[in-house]
């Protein structure tokens, strides 16, 4: 396939227990049918490539023209070379280029393939066309097992400069005595659901229970208020415009989000919750995908 050729971009999305893949087009950023496997049993470089050539038939890169492919991955990964860093997950992808040999697997350039942190790929799906379309200075966090953290300025992705922790993420920032990813995670909710009740629950469980158990309640408060003081804190620098929150912890908004915009008051910045979901992260591989294509004046077909 020659580069640039196509009207759409093939993306990924990489989980710890899964992958989604879809077409995404270049004109709209719409996203064809996405497709969900599990990953591979085999445990090795080969087989996980395999598993991302049998996603692109099912996704339909046989059919419609595709200029490349963007993954949203997880870290710790080489964005710019494709190299994998992880030994916590996918060990067998630890040092393999991922780039080359998925490249080499559809006859394409290298170029063709690329990278994006998945936390980044999902903040710039809201920018594209969901909660944070339009903002100009805009973060957006994943909250889940960990925090995940992007910064975008004007639609474009910024790793460094005022307000910027290094490489654009916030988990492991010095927070109150420990750091940011303590106080704000399902880890934190379900200590403190621990601490108070002794019993231990997952994080849906807990909210589902809120209405009627007090005890659930006041820690959804008390996740709100760190979560308030964290970005009164640690975003002035930066002073985004809008912040995006997703992630599993973002579907139980309403118990923490007033308690939250409580603790921002005075601060004008504006609380979102994502609109697009677990289809953020693929569509942000695509907007990554084009911008770079724009840097390096590489010709993408946009169909009337």
């Amino acid at each position: 396939m020659v580069a640039g050729a196509g009207s759409h971009v093939l993306v990924y999305d990489v989980g710890g227990s899964h992958l989604s893949a879809a077409l995404c087009a270049t004109s709209d950023l719409s996203l064809g049918a996405v497709v969900k496997v599990p990953l591979p049993e085999a445990q090795t470089a080969e087989a996980f490539v395999d598993v991302l050539a049998n996603l692109a038939v099912k996704a339909g890169a046989q059919r419609q023209a595709a200029a490349g492919a963007g993954f949203a991955m997880p870290g710790p990964f080489d964005y710019a070379e494709g190299i994998s860093w992880m030994k916590h997950k996918m060990p067998y992808l630890y040092g393999i280029n991922l780039r080359d040999a998925f490249a080499q697997r559809m006859h394409w350039a290298g170029g063709q393939v690329r990278f994006i942190n998945d936390a980044a790929a999902y903040l710039l799906g809201e920018v594209g066309v969901g909660a944070a379309r339009g903002a100009g200075r805009v973060v957006g966090f994943t909250l889940g097992t960990g925090i995940g953290s992007g910064y975008a300025v004007n639609g474009r992705l910024v790793t460094e400069g005022k307000g910027v922790p290094p490489g654009g993420e916030i988990w492991n920032v010095p927070f109150e005595g420990g750091i940011v990813e303590d106080l704000i995670s399902t880890r934190a909710i379900k200590h403190s659901y621990l601490e108070r009740t002794g019993r231990e629950k997952e994080v849906a469980e807990i909210a589902a229970g809120a209405e009627d158990d007090a005890i659930a309640k006041e820690v959804f408060d008390e996740f709100g208020h760190n979560l308030g003081r964290a970005l009164r804190v640690l975003l002035h620098d930066f002073a985004p415009d809008v912040v995006v929150l997703g992630g599993g912890i973002a579907q139980s908004s309403k118990l923490f989000l007033p308690t939250a915009r409580k603790e921002l008051e005075g601060v004008k910045l504006e609380l979102r919750i994502a609109m697009l979901g677990d289809r953020a992260p693929l569509v942000g591989a695509a907007v990554a995908w084009l911008a770079h294509a724009e840097q390096t004046h590489t010709a993408v077909s946009h169909p009337q």
